[in-house]
Parts: C-alpha cells; sequence; structure tokens
C-alpha cells in the first residue's frame, strides 16, 4: 500500500538544546499540533529537562562545538548513524555548523531527506585560513544535494558563488520567527532619566563589542557624558579567537563605562528598560537580537552588513553605520540622543510594524510547514515512481 504522507517523523538536530528552546519552540510546537511526530536532538544541557516536560521526545548526542579534532568529528557522524538507524526520521532538519555538516552526512548515508539551515556563517566565512577552507568543503559534500534555507540573500548568494548548493535547492526564510507578543513594549520612553543604550551579544570582537566601547569613550568626552549610560547583556565566549577577556571587560567597568548585565534569560525585560539597541556586529545571519527590540518598539543602530541591514530601514526604525567605525557609531547614538521623545516613539513605532508585517513566528514557522509538505510530496512522488517501476518489472518477469 502506498504512503500518502511520506514524512510522519521529523527529526530537529541543533548543537545546543538552549537553542532548540529559545529559537525553535514554535516550530515544533506547531509540528506536533499538525500531527507530526517531533524527535529533537542536541547536546545536554539545562534546557533539555524544560524540553522534555513540554512532551518532546528528546535524545542527546555528544557534539563538541568549539573543537577541530577530525577524529572525533568522524565519531560524530558515526553517532548520528547509529541514533538515525534506530530513531528512523522520514526528514532531518539541521541548524548550525556541525550538525549541519555531519548529521547531513548520517543522513546522506541513509538516504534520510535533509533540510538545511544557515542561520550565520561565523568565522568560516569572515576568516580565509586553513580551518575555514576545509570547512567549506565540508558544507560542499554534505550540503550540495540538499534542500537548503538561508536566513538573508547575501549568504545564500555566497553559497551559490562558492558552489556549495544548488541553485534550485535553495530557500530564503527570513529568520526564526519572532513571538510579537512575547516581545512587547510594556514602557514609554520617557525624558525624565538619562538615555540608556544596550548591547546584546556573546562577548567577541565579531560582534563589534571594542567598537562599541571605543563610541561610548568618544561619547563620554562631550557635553553628552551626563546624558546617557551604557549597557551590556551578553555571556564570555572564553573558546572562541576574538573572545572578550574577563580582564578587559573589568576594565570596563572599572573605567565607568559599562553596567554589565552577564546572562539573562528574559531578554525582554533588559530590553523594556532602555531606549535603543545597539549591535555593531562584523556579520548576522539574521540578528535576532534586533528583531526582538525592534519587536518592542525599541530604536536600534547597527552595522550596514549582512544580517543586520536586512531588519534597519536607516532613518525610519533605526540608523545603519559603517562596520567596524566606532566614530560614525558615535555620531549615529549621538544623532539618537538628540530625537525627541515623539521622534523616538515614532521610530520604534516603525520597528514594530516591520516585524509584525516580515517577521513574526506565524509567517515564518507558516513557511517551513510548507516547504515540509512539499518535501513530503516530492517524496511520495518518488516512492510511488518506485513502487511502480518495481511493479512492471515484476510483471515482466511473470
Amino acid at each position: 500500500m502506498l504512503n500518502n504522507n511520506s514524512i510522519k517523523t521529523v527529526a530537529i538536530v541543533v548543537n545546543t538544546s538552549w537553542n532548540i528552546y529559545n529559537f525553535r519552540l514554535a516550530l515544533i510546537r506547531r509540528l506536533k499540533r499538525e500531527g507530526y511526530k517531533v524527535i529533537l536532538i542536541a547536546p545536554r544541557d539545562d534546557y533539555s529537562q524544560q524540553l522534555e516536560d513540554e512532551g518532546f521526545i528528546y535524545h542527546n548526542i555528544k557534539i563538541d562545538n568549539r573543537g577541530v579534532n577530525p577524529f572525533v568529528d568522524l565519531m560524530l557522524i558515526y553517532d548520528f548513524y547509529k541514533l538515525y538507524k534506530e530513531l528512523k526520521p522520514d526528514l532531518i532538519l539541521n541548524y548550525t555548523i556541525k550538525p549541519n555538516i555531519y548529521s547531513s552526512l548520517a543522513g546522506k548515508v541513509l538516504s534520510i531527506p535533509t533540510l538545511n539551515n544557515i542561520t550565520g556563517l561565523g568565522t568560516v566565512f569572515l576568516n580565509e585560513n586553513l580551518s575555514s577552507h576545509i570547512a567549506r568543503w565540508l558544507y560542499r559534500v554534505s550540503i550540495y544535494n540538499n534542500l537548503v534555507v538561508f536566513q538573508n540573500s547575501d549568504d545564500m548568494t555566497l553559497f551559490m558563488e562558492k558552489k556549495l548548493v544548488k541553485e534550485d535547492n535553495t530557500r530564503l526564510i527570513l529568520g526564526s520567527g519572532i513571538d510579537t507578543n512575547r516581545f512587547k513594549s510594556q514602557n514609554s520612553l520617557t525624558n525624565k532619566r538619562k538615555f540608556t543604550f544596550l548591547m546584546i551579544a556573546r562577548l567577541i570582537k565579531d560582534k563589534g563589542i571594542s567598537e562599541y566601547i571605543e563610541a561610548i569613550r568618544i561619547i563620554k568626552s562631550t557635553k553628552y557624558a551626563n546624558r546617557c549610560t551604557f549597557k551590556i547583556l551578553g555571556s564570555l565566549y572564553h573558546s572562541n579567537p576574538t573572545a572578550i577577556s574577563q580582564n578587559e571587560l573589568d576594565s570596563w567597568i572599572d573605567e565607568g563605562l559599562i553596567e554589565y548585565l552577564g546572562h539573562s534569560d528574559s531578554v525582554q525585560d533588559e530590553i523594556d528598560k532602555v531606549d535603543c539597541v545597539v549591535l555593531p556586529s562584523y556579520r548576522e545571519g539574521l540578528s535576532r537580537v534586533l528583531l526582538e527590540a525592534s519587536s518592542m518598539s525599541k530604536p536600534i543602530i547597527t552595522t550596514d552588513v549582512t544580517g543586520c541591514r536586512d531588519i534597519v530601514d536607516n532613518g525610519v526604525n533605526g540608523y545603519l553605520v559603517k562596520v567596524k567605525n566606532s566614530v560614525e557609531l558615535a555620531k549615529a547614538m549621538k544623532k539618537m540622543l538628540n530625537l525627541s521623545n515623539i521622534e523616538l516613539i515614532y521610530m520604534g513605532r516603525n520597528g514594530r510594524k516591520k516585524v509584525i508585517e516580515n517577521f513574526s513566528e506565524e509567517i515564518v514557522v507558516n513557511k517551513y510547514l510548507s516547504l515540509i509538505k512539499s518535501i513530503a510530496l516530492e517524496n511520495d512522488k518518488m516512492i510511488k515512481y518506485s513502487y511502480l517501476k518495481d511493479k512492471k518489472i515484476r510483471e515482466s518477469v511473470i
């Protein structure tokens, strides 16, 4: 008997359970409501139990996200292979670099349809060293024949130019979707207190944190010094080659440049307390921080680079500045300080409108559901073709 829906079990594979819980929850809840059996695969962390408490099937897999040992990574392919042999998923959805590469290779061996998601390129494409060239080669080997989703058109074009994917296999879905009900401001802007800037990012130089600090120093040397405060929210990331050290962070605090907020599971509460969110990043997939801030009606300042420029209409819901340019960043921050309360509110509302119309959870999740259904349809056609071909062979033999 032919199966009218060949995709019943979907495995979602990510490099952390934290990532699944914070960025993929709307999609997996929707898949479950649509009747799919959802299997979550990620290294165990503090969020794994929360996923199980939601009623999802969860499997732990050990992924060394920061390691580059080829023998360890070869074992990762084998671990995925064993897991897929046992679980027999009908479709694999991969997010983040190592799942995109090594889970895809295991799926290829087992002929399991695989959907890859390029959420950002990171240092693999910012650098031109040996490890970056190897990583690109691994991308080509693992995902070339797969369907691949990109979060911005620049990344998609780059992958096609470098022949890492087939053009016909590329799809563009903007971001992972923002819950605009959760990310909705409860506070009104006021001129009765100091204007507060907030940068939210992992503490690595690729996020533009050095430019943020230098821009703060510039502003502190002007008449604006007593009109504003500056905050940073985000974790230290010691293993990253561009990581900010604890000593550097402490020196900024001691110098009186910033208030450091550390890590928070309630990012929306911290965004709601400030007037403007700043992200001078060198490159993003599609900045979730900027989307969350815009959804909360906060004006934003960011760099005119891939994954950031897509969210800002310059002068409408924020300002764009040149990358790695602390002087221009400081000018944009001073420009923001000179806006009236009405202008700030107007800019914030424009940002929220843009998120609702282009980046909401409902829009993004619906696109993924349509994509999965189209994969199922193509898979059904292949099954039917194979069935009819085998039947014809059997009849000719008889």
